[in-house]
């Protein structure tokens, strides 16, 4: 699917209900189809067919299987919709709404709300910003679905977000009364359809909560059958105590965990991550994670400084590099750091900036910037960091292969690729440079770990990204091929499919997928990207309570 994106406009079809499926016409039956219907079991040879925004047949192709339209699949796999559960596009998908880089990997659905939620989204007692003039958590899934999304958005409400508007850039413990006013915004997005309590604990300023506070602030969540995702407080030597209190904060507020991204540095460690967590889940604590299918992350250039730099915000930031004794003593904390192999500068590189005379630096290591520009490495990352206004963003080759592969094994691992949905401008352009697991995240494990390593089996896979994502956050009505459910529909090759998005070229889309429907609607018709905007607000369980 790489080079120009062809737009056709699909246009929904009404339909006509008779008795028993050979006598009903459809309005789109998939036949010829290797079916992973998103349960585990096997693959079997068959049918699929949708009447309005649901699936209303899957079995056998028995004779007399007609509709308004038929697609011979060509014995191409026929799967539920992958449901991404670590996406950013709650900004994104109103800028873009085709959200090009999702669908053309099969995504259907999208669980955002990380550290930073689409809601709350200003200070209490604040006007609105026009662009963004939603009051509450119901008026920006009301926004989102009048601008038109091909994809389904839910999201967590993000504890930074809470934070903010309650408490600014403070970096003290909140109140009694400031608890109590973030509870109550919880409560409110909780209503109003969020799946649970999203929070990054390396990212200001939610680093300040404590483990106490964090279950005081999910327990609003609890009531609506609401959890608590996070990216955990260390992915390095912490990562075991990370889990602890991950494990702590679930057990606490009585309610299920999510482990953002679950990665390692090791592959020893990785496994007492695992034990850890199998021991906690037949202890009767209700604890998951996702993952991303690559060793390397992605976030800002600032997140390899410690906290007590980044404090105030990003102007505050600024000003501190720019004094010698704070680089004395960031050199002394990130040299200290690099003989463990974390931070180092030589898998550290910068990925996008936003000031044009620094371009020439990007997709470069910062060893690499450090000798095209004739200083120590880090002194380059902070004069770019000075340069760039804190913008920087940056790729952290830091896991390990075998961790991956092992934690990928676990039955409990879904699939997030921590990453906003992006489109082409008119001219065909990308708006970013991102990382590669935002094109390439499903189309690699299916062709990588899949087909071409057989780390697991094409159904074990086809779970991960479907039924035990949908249960996870509440989406009953997703994640599975079964009479009934929405029509959330992909049809990949299963030869075929891969990923093409490197560090060195990150938007690069997906091959192998043929057809995407979202909602009974295509998004992805024969390869070629719709103009159509089907995709829904996605309200957890919460919002069914009302």
């Amino acid at each position: 699917m790489a080079g120009a994106i062809a737009l056709t406009l699909t246009a929904a079809c009404a339909s006509v209900r008779t008795r028993g499926p050979a006598s009903q016409r459809y309005d789109v039956l998939i036949t010829n189809a290797r079916i992973v219907d998103g349960t585990g079991n096997p693959w079997y040879r068959g049918s699929v067919a949708t009447v309005g925004d649901r699936i209303a047949y899957v079995g056998p192709s028995i004779p007399g299987l007609t509709a308004r339209r038929v697609i011979d699949a060509g014995g191409q796999v026929v799967a539920p919709g992958f449901i991404d559960m670590l996406g950013h596009s709650e900004s994104n998908i109103l800028r873009g709404p085709h959200a090009v880089s999702k669908i053309t990997q099969g995504i259907t659905s999208e669980i955002t709300g990380e550290v930073h939620s689409a809601w709350p989204n200003l200070g209490l007692g604040a006007q609105p910003d026009p662009r963004r003039p939603w009051r509450s958590l119901g008026e920006y899934f009301a926004f989102l679905e009048k601008n038109g999304t091909a994809i389904n958005l839910g999201t967590y409400v993000g504890t930074s977000s809470v934070r903010e508007a309650v408490m600014g850039e403070a970096t003290r413990h909140p109140t009694d009364a400031e608890m109590r006013q973030m509870g109550a915004l919880i409560d409110s997005a909780m209503r109003d359809g969020a799946v649970g309590v999203g929070t990054g604990l390396i990212y200001l300023p939610s680093t300040f909560f404590s483990t106490d506070e964090l279950i005081a602030l999910t327990k609003y969540a609890t009531p609506y059958k609401g959890g608590y995702a996070a990216h955990i407080r260390s992915e390095g030597a912490g990562l075991l105590d990370a889990i602890r209190e991950t494990i702590r904060i679930a057990a606490g507020a009585a309610t299920w965990a999510e482990i953002r991204h679950i990665k390692s540095r090791s592959f020893e460690q990785m496994k007492l991550a695992v034990a850890l967590i199998d021991s906690a889940r037949a202890a009767g604590i209700d604890i998951t994670a996702d993952q991303y299918p690559y060793i390397a992350s992605g976030t800002g250039l600032q997140a390899m400084l410690n906290t007590w730099v980044q404090e105030g915000g990003d102007d505050s930031l600024v000003v501190r590099l720019r004094d010698p004794a704070v680089r004395a003593r960031l050199k002394t904390e990130l040299g200290a750091d690099s003989a463990q192999g974390i931070r180092t500068a030589a898998r550290t590189m910068v990925n996008e900036v936003g000031t044009d005379s620094l371009k020439q630096y990007e997709g470069k290591l910062l060893t690499e910037i450090g000798r095209m520009r004739g200083q120590d490495a880090y002194d380059a990352a902070f004069d770019i960091l000075i340069a760039d206004s804190a913008r920087t963003s940056a790729i952290y080759f830091s896991f390990n292969e075998d961790a991956l592969r092992y934690a990928m094994k676990q039955p409990w691992v879904s699939v997030g690729q921590d990453a906003g949905a992006v489109s082409p401008d008119s001219s065909g352009k990308w708006r970013e440079r991102g990382h590669p697991r935002g094109f390439g995240t499903f189309p690699r494990i299916l062709g990588r770990y899949v087909r071409q390593d057989s780390v697991i089996s094409l159904e074990f896979a086809i779970r991960k990204m479907t039924s035990l994502a949908a249960q996870r956050v509440g989406l009953n009505e997703r994640g599975l091929l079964k009479p009934g459910m929405y029509a959330d529909i992909t049809v990949f090759d299963p030869v075929t499919i891969i990923d093409r998005a490197t560090y060195e070229q990150p938007s690069q889309l997906a091959t192998g997928v043929s057809y995407v429907f979202v909602n009974g609607v295509a998004v992805v018709d024969g390869g070629q990207v719709t103009n159509a905007l089907p995709g829904r607000a996605l309200r957890g369980p919460g919002y069914r309570l009302k």
